[in-house]
C-alpha cells in the first residue's frame, strides 16, 4: 500500500510540474505578445490595421478580446443603419454599445478560461497530496505494529524499517504539495494581473468607439 501511495504521489508530481512549465511558458508568451500588440494598436491609423496586428499575436489575451470586439463592431456597423437617416441620433448609436460590451465580457471570460484552465489541478495537488502521504504513513505504521504483534518483539531492528518507510510517504506528500501551492499562488496572481489588463484594454477600446460614435456626422 505504501508503494502504491508513492506511485500516486509521483503521478501527481509529474502532472503538476508539466502544468507549471507549460503555464510559465504560456504566460511569458502572453506578456511578450501583448506588449507588441498594444504598441502596434496605439500606433495604428485605424481599427482595421490594428486588427491585422491582432491576428498575428495568437497568445495575447488583449489581441483576442480586440478581435472579437472588432468583428462585432463590423456587424453592428452593417446592421444598425436606420431606415430613415433623419432618425439617427447619438442615443441610437450608443444603444448599440451594449452588444459590444457583452461580446467583450464574453471574450474576457474565454481568455480567462484558456489561461487558467489547469490551475485547479495545482490547487487540488497542494491540498490533497499531504493527506495522501499521511495515509501512506498511517498504513505503514499499522503494518509495523502488526508485524511486532506477530513476532512478539519490539526491538528497533523490527520497528525501524517499517516506520522509516512509512514516514517517507509523508515527506513525499509534502514535497509534491509545496511546489504546487507556491506556483498556484504565483500563477493566480499572474492571472489576476492579466484579467486587469484585459479589463483596462476593453475600457480603452470602448472609449475609442464611443468617442467615434459621438463625433460621427449623421
Amino acid at each position: 500500500m505504501v508503494k502504491a501511495v508513492m506511485l500516486l504521489l509521483v503521478g501527481f508530481s509529474m502532472v503538476s510540474w508539466t502544468i507549471i512549465f507549460s503555464k510559465g511558458i504560456l504566460y511569458r508568451r502572453c506578456i511578450k505578445e501583448t506588449d507588441r500588440f498594444l504598441e502596434a494598436f496605439w500606433h495604428s491609423k485605424d481599427l482595421a490595421e490594428a486588427y491585422r496586428f491582432a491576428t498575428e499575436e495568437s497568445e495575447s489575451p488583449e489581441a483576442a478580446v480586440f478581435e472579437m470586439g472588432y468583428k462585432e463592431l463590423q456587424k453592428l456597423n452593417h446592421a444598425l443603419v436606420p431606415q430613415s437617416r433623419g432618425e439617427e441620433t447619438v442615443e441610437t448609436r450608443l444603444a448599440s454599445m451594449e452588444n459590444l460590451k457583452r461580446v467583450l465580457r464574453k471574450a474576457q471570460q474565454q481568455e480567462l478560461s484558456r489561461l487558467g484552465g489547469t490551475l485547479a489541478f495545482l490547487a487540488t495537488t497542494g491540498s490533497s497530496t499531504p493527506f495522501i502521504g499521511l495515509f501512506g504513513t498511517v498504513w505503514g505504521i499499522m503494518t509495523s505494529f502488526h508485524e511486532i504483534g506477530q513476532r512478539g518483539s519490539a526491538s528497533l531492528a523490527v520497528v525501524a524499517p517499517g516506520i522509516s518507510e512509512a514516514l517517507v510517504a509523508t515527506a513525499a506528500g509534502l514535497a509534491v504539495a509545496i511546489p504546487a501551492v507556491i506556483f498556484y499562488n504565483y500563477f493566480s496572481n499572474q492571472l489576476t494581473e492579466l484579467e486587469g489588463a484585459m479589463q483596462n484594454f476593453s475600457s480603452d477600446f470602448l472609449n475609442l468607439v464611443e468617442r467615434d460614435l459621438i463625433t460621427r456626422k449623421p
